[in-house]
């Protein structure tokens, strides 16, 4: 059973880059077809996919936000992380990350999340 968890700051300043680690148990994070997301979810809204880090290294971002995130892995620690940066108060949001084999259509795994608001 793999699980993740998120960690990292829970307030962050405007025009600041947001940074978070998600930490992977129970699975490798260079396992053969999975892909590592992080998705959010601003209060009263859906779910938005931002990107990915597949098995392999490659990385992949969602169109809109393509501009300002960088998703990157340790495998030493068998960690990936988000960083966000130029934030402001619509990234304000509960921040997950996820995981899904190539094989799936949804998310296999998700962490618990964790709540991010940007605010000076």
């Amino acid at each position: 059973q793999v699980q993740l968890q998120e960690s990292g700051p829970g307030l962050v300043k405007p025009s600041q880059t947001l940074s978070l680690t998600c930490t992977i148990s129970g699975g490798s994070i260079t396992s053969n077809y999975y892909y590592w997301s992080w998705i959010r979810q601003p209060p009263g809204k859906g779910l938005e996919w931002m990107g990915a880090i597949a098995y392999s290294g490659s990385t992949y971002y969602s169109p809109s936000l393509k501009s300002r995130t960088s998703i990157s892995r340790d495998t030493s620690k068998n960690q990936f992380t988000l960083q966000l940066s130029s934030v402001t108060p619509e990234d304000t949001a509960v921040y997950y990350c996820a995981t899904k084999s190539i094989a799936t259509m949804g998310m296999d795994y998700w962490g618990k999340g964790t709540l991010v608001t940007v605010s000076s």
